[in-house]
């Protein structure tokens, strides 16, 4: 996914058109009344790629309902944590075809009960779990009831892009933006290519002729 930060309709949609090589575009949203523009403007700028849409938390079982028609119209195919952590009681009122992922509300195993029946995916964040294995274990206990998964990150080099990357290999959803958005990176880094992610052994810092390449 390649994220779009919050702003004017406009802007948005010509931040959607600089980056042409997006696949999915996720687009951050407030809960305020000109969400409904920006979902519009993003999917009349760029009706090739998918859309995701992501309230931050911003968002009330009211804003939620009036805001689905435009986004199944605009063919958004997820909506990332709707409601503030601690009120996921108020997803049990809405009736989204789109599905919804957790984030916020979820940082480790212990989460995953009381979503149950209240989203159909969850956003690992290994930033935010406790690493790569904690990250596979959460993956792991996530499918077996029955979640979808999503790989997500905090901002960070191609050495943090790097374990996402090998738990993005299990999930249905890949937002791994984060070095788009750091003004230098380590060399050599993690390419994107057309909505492709490449790892190559050379980020991790060696190469598989057994030479460090640190």
């Amino acid at each position: 996914m390649y994220t779009l930060s919050a702003d004017t309709p406009s802007e948005m949609a010509k931040m959607a058109l600089d980056f042409g090589p997006a696949r999915i575009i996720k687009l951050k949203l407030t809960g305020d009344p000109e969400d409904s523009e920006r979902v519009r403007a993003v999917g009349n700028a760029r009706p090739e790629v998918a859309l995701v849409v992501d309230a931050n938390q911003g968002f009330t079982p009211d804003s939620l309902d009036a805001l689905i028609p435009v986004l199944v119209s605009s063919r958004v195919e997820l909506i990332e944590q709707p409601f503030p952590v601690g009120h996921e009681e108020g997803l049990s009122l809405i009736r989204s075809p789109i599905p919804i992922v957790a984030d916020e509300s979820v940082c480790d195993i212990e989460d995953l009960e009381r979503l149950r029946g209240r989203v159909q995916a969850i956003n690992i964040k290994l930033d935010k779990c406790g690493g790569l294995t904690r990250g596979l274990q959460l993956a792991h206990e996530a499918r077996g009831m029955g979640f979808d998964l999503m790989v997500g990150c905090m901002l960070g080099t191609s050495l943090a892009a790097a374990p996402g990357f090998v738990i993005g290999q299990i999930c249905r959803y890949v937002d791994l933006d984060l070095v788009l958005r750091c003004v230098t990176d380590r060399v050599p880094g993690v390419q994107y290519d057309q909505g492709w992610i490449k790892c190559g052994p050379a980020v991790w810092g060696f190469d598989p002729s057994g030479e460090s390449t640190s």
